[in-house]
């Protein structure tokens, strides 16, 4: 079973609203300190990416991935300053397992993840 899909949204835990707006990268990494970015996004108005996939089309394999939210861009259009400029969630797939949702819970002083579903 080929690796799908890996989706993410953003929730602004200190607002209470998702984060929308946000630039999302997802990397592969190649080999110990190598990593290939593979997706570039941004979350919808729901903070929302609902398929992070590589633009050639080719399948995700198991490995090790990387999300990295671009969180000092997202608060600086609301003025906010941040303690974490970039966010990245670096989490291992493997093989047989089809879909990944990695959240991101978010404030300008901390944050949390979770394997999602």
């Amino acid at each position: 079973m080929a690796i799908t899909r890996i989706t993410t949204h953003v929730l602004d835990v200190a607002r209470g609203k998702p984060a929308g707006n946000m630039l999302v990268h997802l990397e592969h990494r190649e080999s110990p300190g190598e990593w290939r970015l593979l997706a570039s996004a941004r979350t919808d108005g729901d903070g929302r990416c609902n398929k992070l996939e590589p633009e050639s089309g080719a399948a995700l394999v198991a490995g090790l991935y990387r999300i990295s939210f671009d969180t000092a861009g997202y608060f600086a259009r609301m003025e906010v300053e941040t303690l974490y400029p970039i966010v990245q969630i670096t989490f291992s797939v493997r093989k047989g397992e089809a879909h990944f949702h990695i959240p991101l819970l978010l404030s300008p002083y901390g944050y949390t993840t979770y394997r999602g579903s």
